[in-house]
């Protein structure tokens, strides 16, 4: 069945780039601040001001492309796109493929810490029967995947990733699991390409029912969800309108780019017991960084936006529904309260349904070992 041609990939950052990015960050000119604001405005200017000089001194940017490089990567040209993507074959040796799928502004790198336990579970105290073949690809425009001529969305993305797995990689069926747009992409997978997808799993609900709330907790919800995205949704709105006075702004600005993306890390993490510098190590928020920097990916990861108003790609078209198999599983995500269980099941086949007590937007990186034992529990179930 394979057909499309699979080239080996190595992440290698050029020197006079990463030479000129860091130029850059050391001679950076920080912008006047309210005093003591913290995260109140913004990307908190002390914390800012920190990153960088680490950014700038201390951060060893060939160790994190070896960190990359751990894993297995491919590139395989779909349509008129090089997608790439991290593939681990591990225990499972070729069965129970696994599509794992980032959002922004994220990368594969959400990933990494999962990856062993996922792949090879008889190394990290589970069952060799549990191992997932992993397929972890960089969304188009993301990170080391092509950048497309005009904005996409998660509708063409799983049209390109359903074909990443069965014709590129081989996989005739599989599973897919997502937060954020992976959501969006995993739920369309499912709406467009059933025939394809085993199962999915979700962990944030971005493709919604075509219903309006009835009960009164999700009309509860939906005003939840609602003062939700007047807090936190205003980069959203700028990304879906007027991506490209964003880019005006940004490109060649790798500290302004640092700022808008660990805002989000910031403000979508399950803070509540832990403080941020103990949810995301410095190293890891400039890996993430680094993805979108070295590859002039932040300007078209930010069209992504633009493309799901263009797809209409957040709601179920009327008259259908999900009905591949779907699990959710419902973290303390401050982005967005999670739906009421009734909300999901209007619109999806709901078999599978687990809340968990911490972790937000990052679940895989911010409880990996949650994340792990809720996926391989999932995946046993849909055997």
């Amino acid at each position: 069945m394979q057909t499309l041609e699979v080239q080996t990939f190595e992440v290698a950052w050029d020197a006079a780039k990463l030479a000129e990015v860091l130029a850059r960050v050391r001679t950076y000119q920080f912008p006047p601040a309210p005093k003591n604001c913290g995260w109140r405005f913004g990307c908190d200017p002390a914390f800012l001001q920190a990153l960088c000089t680490y950014w700038a001194e201390e951060f060893d940017a060939e160790r994190a492309a070896a960190e990359l490089n751990r894993y297995p990567q491919v590139r395989v040209r779909v349509e008129t796109m090089d997608l790439h993507a991290v593939h681990v074959v591990g225990e499972a040796e070729g069965r129970r493929p696994l599509l794992l799928i980032h959002g922004w502004p994220g990368s594969v790198y959400e990933f990494y810490q999962v990856i062993e336990p996922l792949a090879f579970p008889s190394r990290h105290g589970g069952r060799a029967e549990d191992a997932f073949d992993l397929v972890i690809p960089s969304l188009p425009g993301f990170g080391f995947s092509g950048k497309p001529d005009m904005p996409i969305g998660a509708r063409t993305t799983a049209r390109l990733f359903d074909a990443l797995m069965r014709e590129g990689l081989g996989y005739e069926r599989y599973r897919a699991q997502g937060g954020d747009w992976g959501a969006g992409v995993a739920a369309w997978l499912a709406l467009d390409h059933p025939h394809s997808v085993q199962a999915i799993h979700l962990n944030y609900l971005l493709v919604h029912p075509a219903a309006t709330p009835e009960t009164e907790e999700e009309k509860a919800w939906r005003v939840a969800f609602d003062a939700a995205q007047q807090a936190l949704g205003a980069y959203a709105m700028l990304q879906g309108t007027k991506p490209q006075s964003l880019a005006y702004a940004m490109t060649e600005n790798p500290v302004a780019q640092a700022a808008w993306v660990v805002e989000r890390f910031h403000d979508w993490a399950d803070l509540r017991e832990r403080p941020f510098e103990s949810v995301f190590s410095k190293d890891q928020l400039l890996t993430n960084v680094m993805i979108y920097v070295m590859n002039d990916a932040f300007v078209s990861a930010s069209w992504y936006y633009a493309g799901a108003l263009a797809e209409d790609v957040r709601r179920i078209p009327a008259g259908r529904r999900v009905e591949v198999p779907t699990a959710f599983t419902a973290y303390p995500d401050p982005r967005a309260p999670a739906p009421p269980r009734s909300w999901v099941e209007r619109g999806y086949h709901l078999t599978r349904w687990v809340e968990q007590k911490r972790g937000g937007h990052f679940a895989a990186m911010e409880v990996p070992d949650v994340f792990v034992e809720d996926l391989r529990a999932w995946g046993r179930e849909t055997d």
